[in-house]
């Protein structure tokens, strides 16, 4: 099979030579240079590019204007920003043109060519999801099939509503979503705490032909066992000593509309046998009462557990769990799209200024770096909660990496994890590893972190100059000569 082309774009000499002999020399890829936006033009219209690598600031026409020219292309390639100049604002415009990543000066091979890969591989993945054409509905007697969607019309179209990005994990759990939401069929969303359950719950019910009558959310896990029967089911009056009226349940009040139960695995066998009960029948009984009562809703639940193992152990109803995951959408963690992330730090900035009155405050390269880099454990939830932190204690401040809290800085990605479980360091990585642990704790001092690590200040200068990438600086801060 032929190679997959790849075209690099970049008006210093140096830099496009050499990552194409990179490129090249690892045998994958067929590379092709352009020296500026208008030669990169031409290669466009003539030759297929799977991979288009472009730096921003060209003379003439410059790295957005490229990005720009791929999307009118007939067969769309990846492309990646690099440049220099990077900041959150470079990384979010260049994304929401197109850009798959954002890479800064110098580029790292390593990481460059373990973005290509899983680049490539992401989107052939997703292309048949983000082009599924859901079925035609007949609607009064008017037949209204829905288009289909491309990767890059999913990923703007969804951007309302607070779910952000066009990842293509993000994007194939939408396009599941959108599928499923002209049905009836009950939906069992899937995914870690603080991944935005919630609002893919409200995304389907919005575009479902319920959209129009209520969108009722309850979480099972904040109610003890002995208060969820009622609140889902509701009770009669004098059905136990607290009840001095009459209460209508959360499944009536979203009659006609979607219920959505958070955290479902967390509900008794109790309430666990009369859910299935509503599942098969349409009807529930209020508590003290038993006179069938029949409702139209369409069901929504969400867990972070694995309800099969939960099954598995005798807590969960094996046929309960049939029912309730007739369609299973499983929402990818943030670390699974971390390209997404600067568009989320943009968005939430944005709008907690907003909501504060403030100015959002800014981040520099080496936050960007740090905060790309995270694994951000509790997701959205807790990206969301920085931001918010920062506009409020540090409106209108640029941020560097310094300024975030230390675990932010010291916390191993994924990736990192993974690669040291498969290989041992060498003495250039550790030797690296020192350094930027150093540059660190000094913050960006270098006569500081020379003493640290115990060597002279012409031997850190001379380690600084073979990886410029870790002398970064605190803004505003000067060193002693």
């Amino acid at each position: 099979m032929p190679l997959p082309n790849i075209l690099i774009v970049d008006d210093e000499k140096n830099t496009r030579e050499g990552l194409g002999a990179a490129l090249e020399d690892s045998g994958a890829y067929e590379v092709f240079l352009a020296r500026d936006g208008e030669e990169a033009f031409q290669l466009l219209e003539a030759e297929e590019f799977a991979v288009v690598l472009t730096d921003l600031r060209m003379s003439g026409k410059n790295g957005y204007s490229v990005i720009d020219k791929t999307i009118s292309l007939p067969s769309r390639p990846v492309c990646i920003m690099m440049t220099a100049y990077g900041n959150v604002e470079t990384a979010v415009e260049a994304m929401r043109r197109g850009a798959y990543d954002f890479l800064q000066k110098p580029v790292n091979i390593e990481r460059l060519e373990h973005l290509i890969a899983k680049a490539l591989a992401e989107r052939k993945e997703a292309e048949t999801l983000a082009d599924t054409r859901p079925p035609a509905r007949a609607n009064a007697g008017v037949s209204r099939p829905a288009p289909a969607q491309s990767n890059a019309a999913l990923a703007k179209r969804f951007n309302a509503g607070g779910i952000v990005g066009g990842s293509p994990a993000l994007v194939r759990a939408i396009a599941q979503a959108r599928q499923v939401a002209q049905s009836k069929a009950t939906v069992l969303l899937l995914g870690e705490t603080g991944t935005g359950k919630e609002l893919f719950a409200k995304m389907i019910h919005n575009n479902s032909p319920r959209a129009a009558a209520p969108f009722v959310a309850v979480n099972c896990a904040a109610l003890a066992a002995n208060l969820l029967e009622s609140e889902l089911f509701g009770h009669e009056k004098g059905a136990f000593t607290t009840a001095l009226t009459q209460r209508i349940g959360r499944f009536e009040a979203a009659d006609g509309g979607t219920l959505f139960l958070d955290e479902i695995g967390e509900i008794d066998g109790a309430t666990q046998v009369k859910l299935l009960r509503f599942l098969e029948t349409r009807t529930l009984e209020r508590v003290g009462s038993n006179k069938a009562v029949r409702t139209d809703v369409r069901l929504v639940c969400a867990t972070n557990r694995s309800l099969s193992a939960e099954v598995a152990r005798g807590a969960f109803r094996e046929d309960l769990f049939y029912r309730l995951s007739v369609v299973q959408v499983n929402l990818p963690a943030l670390r699974e799209r971390s390209g997404d992330i600067p568009l989320l730090l943009a968005y939430y900035l944005k709008l907690f200024g907003k909501e504060n009155s403030l100015p959002p405050p800014t981040f520099n390269d080496g936050a960007l770096r740090v905060l790309g880099d995270y694994a951000w454990p509790g997701n959205i939830r807790e990206l969301r909660n920085l931001c918010e932190n920062l506009v409020v204690m540090r409106p209108g401040e640029t941020l560097s990496e310094y300024d975030l809290e230390p675990h932010f800085r010291n916390a191993p990605s994924p990736d990192s994890e993974n690669k040291g479980k498969n290989r041992r360091f060498s003495v250039e990585e550790n030797e690296k590893a020192l350094l930027h642990q150093a540059m660190v704790e000094a913050k960006g001092v270098r006569s500081k972190a020379a003493l640290l690590l115990g060597i002279s200040r012409r031997t850190l200068l001379r380690q600084i100059c073979k990886w410029p990438e870790l002398d970064v600086k605190r803004k505003g801060q000067g060193e002693k000569k």
